[in-house]
């Protein structure tokens, strides 16, 4: 009897069909987020990509739609540096339904210098993180009108071994790149849980999931011209990767899932099932830093004062 009540297997090739609901994927035009993009659309949704450049926007549209005929696919513009653009985007969707935002885009900066946006916050902190709080701060009113609608936040496996410290969120002292990358990530992460925690207490049906892509290579994703062009050589450089790695395909599974299937909950945080580093999407459990509910609600606070925003939007 106990079958009865488990969840149906998931099949990444099957998804569930999703005809007259609206997602937003940001950073939909390049990466993991065109396969996000490129799978949901598959589903008969409209999909919307979120996007600083057009014409990459564009050149994202023209693909999928050759992969995906008859796709409902467009483009906003999207700077999620830039937190006084951030009403206008939300504004420009003109929706009267929002069925889910998966906060996908992101930068990740190389080497020094440490770079900071026209609002004197650091680039990949204030890109990766405070954006994403900025956007879903604005576009709250039309999700939680939206009966089970779902804000997904993509994270990462690097995040789970770093910390936050509260009073150098901008990494102004001893930066260093990736490891900033890193904390903004965790960042992105403990937002997503808090969220969740906030509309459960105002009783909203709109769930916060998060998710993370395990680790991609463009070697080993397929090509998607004029978007990603993988060569020959690329490919057969890629076969030893392919062991302990994964494409950026099967890597956007997990965000996918979390959008689509109705046995994902609020709060659950989804990765892929190999070592949290490749394959089929799978639940995970939620362990140290990103389970600590007192950093996730100081650090809500933190970011609500940097973006100037109210720390308690309306989440009814």
């Amino acid at each position: 009897m106990s079958s009865l009540h488990s969840p149906a297997p998931w099949d990444v090739r099957r998804l569930p069909h999703a005809e007259g609901k609206n997602f937003l994927v940001t950073g939909g035009n390049a990466g993991i987020g065109y396969f996000v993009a490129e799978q949901l659309a598959g589903t008969g949704a409209t999909v919307i990509l979120a996007s600083r450049d057009p014409a990459k926007a564009e050149a994202a549209q023209v693909s999928i739609r050759a992969r995906v005929p008859g796709a409902h696919v467009r483009h906003i513009r999207l700077d999620l540096a830039d937190l006084s653009s951030l009403k206008a985007s939300a504004d420009a969707l003109r929706l009267d339904r929002l069925d889910a935002v998966v906060c996908n885009a992101g930068v990740l900066l190389d080497q020094p210098p440490r770079r900071e946006t026209m609002d004197g916050n650091e680039l990949m902190f204030a890109t990766n993180h405070l954006g994403h709080f900025a956007l879903i701060w604005w576009l709250a009113p039309l999700l939680t009108a939206t009966p089970a609608s779902r804000v997904v936040t993509t994270g990462s496996f690097t995040a789970k071994s770093e910390s936050l410290d509260l009073d150098d969120l901008q990494s102004t002292r001893d930066y260093r790149p990736k490891r900033t990358y890193a904390r903004s990530k965790l960042a992105q992460m403990l937002f997503g849980f808090e969220l969740d925690r906030r509309l459960r207490a105002a009783g909203s049906t709109t769930l916060s999931v998060i998710t993370h892509p395990g680790g991609a290579l463009d070697s080993l994703t397929p090509s998607r011209p004029p978007v990603h062009v993988r060569t020959s050589g690329e490919r057969l450089r890629g076969l030893p990767a392919g062991l302990l790695l994964q494409s950026k395909e099967a890597a956007a599974w997990p965000a996918v899932r979390a959008v689509l299937d109705p046995s994902v909950c609020g709060g659950q945080l989804w990765g892929p099932r190999v070592f949290g580093i490749r394959g089929l999407p799978t639940l995970e459990p939620i362990q140290g830093h990103l389970a600590d509910t007192v950093l996730a609600a100081r650090l809500w606070t933190a970011t609500a004062s940097l973006t100037g925003l109210d720390p308690s939007p309306n989440l009814r």
